[in-house]
């Protein structure tokens, strides 16, 4: 899964960012970007699309990950999704986190860096940025940073299930799920969820 960084390697790129994101789809709660930058290419841990990892895989992840990376989080709350729309708020969140990791690197002036994205998305950072259709499958680095998001995001809807617990937070993470789209249908909307997205 290093194709894509080995051959910007070759191009004589010195720094390749990742870049992934989690919670796009869920009717409530922020969405979630990481920027990763990998130290390490060999993982015992398994580094893949987060989507395939268990919970407790992507924990155990996770931690190598932080040991062997440098990472930035970038994180858009449901009141920014609905005020510009998820599409906007996920780019604003992935180039939050990727000013966040270049704050940490020291390279923003020298280093030759380039992005990779999961995705189409065009990020507004004056780097060179590719994106990736499958990428969380197809880059390590972009897995590293599917991870770091998604579990990032897991742990904030997990606080929020002790702030509203009677909407189960814990267990569907916002997602549309049938128990949690009854349950909003029952209850009216949290102060979390995302007044932009309908429920039929």
């Amino acid at each position: 899964m290093f194709y894509y960084e080995n051959r910007l390697k070759v191009k004589g790129y010195d720094l390749i960012i990742g870049v992934d994101e989690a919670g796009r789809g869920p009717l409530a709660g922020p969405v979630v970007a990481a920027a990763v930058i990998l130290k390490a290419r060999r993982f015992k841990n398994r580094i893949d699309d987060s989507k395939k990892l268990t919970p407790l895989a992507r924990e155990k992840a996770f931690l190598e990950l932080s040991r062997k990376s440098v990472f930035g989080i970038g994180i858009m709350n449901e009141k920014v999704i609905d005020r510009v729309n998820i599409l906007e708020a996920t780019r604003l969140a992935m180039e939050q986190a990727v000013v966040s990791l270049l704050e940490k690197t020291g390279f923003s002036k020298t280093g030759r860096m380039h992005i990779i994205t999961d995705g189409r998305i065009t990020l507004g950072i004056p780097l060179p940025c590719k994106g990736i259709i499958g990428g969380d499958r197809k880059s390590k680095t972009i897995a590293g940073a599917s991870i770091f998001a998604k579990v990032i995001r897991d742990r904030i809807m997990k606080i929020y299930a002790r702030a509203f617990p009677q909407y189960g937070f814990q267990r569907h993470k916002g997602y549309g799920t049938q128990e949690h789209i009854e349950r909003l249908k029952k209850l009216g909307p949290s102060p979390i969820h995302r007044q932009s997205f309908h429920v039929d």
